[in-house]
């Protein structure tokens, strides 16, 4: 049997090793959350500009920030491209840490044209490993511009190089009915997504499919309400509707850690 000085100072032991295990856990970083994607995710401010918001501003309200950080780094205007070249992306690359999450959404602005004096952010349709030079006329510079699956793939693999979860959203639907239905991207962007996040192991969220489903069933004269500048940017209760759909989208992952971290 320990004597009373043995119990005494297995005590102190034991009451130390509990402060410093607090102490540890106390001062551990929390896991970070960051989105990327256009302006349907966030846009202008993120505070709702001429009634125009993106589903991304918010996500931190659905999130125990207690216990992770929410921080949306979408911004308007840009494509799964420009968000790299611009050097968005490697600022993120600089501060993502294992057990971080990324979520993406791209694809709204792909589709405009690779070299025009507006913009020059599109991507080449598509998922393969086609690449075309260019001379960019607003970097004033040569560019070599790949595909849309060639930029998500970068995402997906940066993002698992660094121990971060990378998930991956189809594009949100515009405000565009035919027949009755909610026209889909499920040709396009939407397919492709799926495709890349498969491809590389990545969560993905059905997201465009999600809300064209809930569109469908409010019909076009409800839907319209959402949009009262354009057909693709929603107000804030269509992009309140659009993140509880990511959220659902999160809480149908299997084996994905980000949905213990919602409220």
């Amino acid at each position: 049997m320990k004597s009373k000085h043995g119990r005494l100072i297995s005590s102190f032991v034991l009451t130390g090793l509990a402060i410093l295990i607090s102490s540890f856990l106390l001062q551990a970083p929390r896991p970070v959350l960051y989105i990327i994607g256009d302006s349907t995710v966030k846009n202008g401010s993120g505070k709702g500009e001429k009634d125009m918001w993106g589903w991304g501003s918010f996500m931190a309200d659905r999130f125990d920030t207690s216990r992770i950080s929410v921080q949306n780094h979408a911004i308007g205007g840009r494509s799964s491209r420009t968000f790299i070249t611009e050097g968005r992306w490697d600022r993120i690359l600089e501060q993502l840490k294992p057990g971080d999450f990324v979520i993406m959404q791209f694809g709204h602005n792909d589709a405009s044209p690779l070299d025009d004096t507006a913009r020059a952010r599109g991507t080449i349709k598509g998922i393969g490993d086609d690449s075309v030079a260019i001379y960019n006329p607003i970097r004033k510079m040569n560019e070599v511009v790949h595909t849309y699956g060639w930029y998500m793939r970068r995402y997906i693999y940066d993002t698992k190089a660094k121990g971060a979860v990378p998930i991956v959203c189809s594009p949100v639907p515009r405000n565009n009915f035919k027949n009755g239905k909610t026209e889909r991207a499920r040709d396009t962007y939407g397919k492709w997504a799926a495709e890349v996040a498969k491809a590389g192991k990545a969560f993905f969220i059905p997201l465009n499919d999600l809300i064209a489903d809930q569109y469908d069933k409010l019909g076009a004269d409800s839907v319209k309400h959402f949009f009262p500048v354009d057909h693709t940017h929603p107000n804030k209760q269509g992009s309140t509707l659009n993140a509880d759909l990511v959220v659902k989208g999160i809480k149908d992952l299997k084996k994905c850690a980000l949905k213990k971290y919602l409220k």
